[in-house]
């Protein structure tokens, strides 16, 4: 907690709070990309199955 009140000193509270969501949320929008990849590929294969 006190590095945190260091960082938050030097850097700024803008920054600090900006590096902290980035880093906390780059792992679920990378999720995100893979799951809508995923998706748009199921959907791919409904089509086909229906128009066959």
């Amino acid at each position: 907690m006190e590095e945190l009140l260091v960082q938050i000193s030097n850097f700024g509270f803008p920054i600090v709070v900006s590096a902290y969501l980035l880093i906390r949320i780059e792992k679920k929008l990378s999720d995100l990309s893979f799951n809508i990849n995923e998706l748009a590929r199921a959907i791919d294969v409904l089509s086909l199955k229906r128009d066959s």
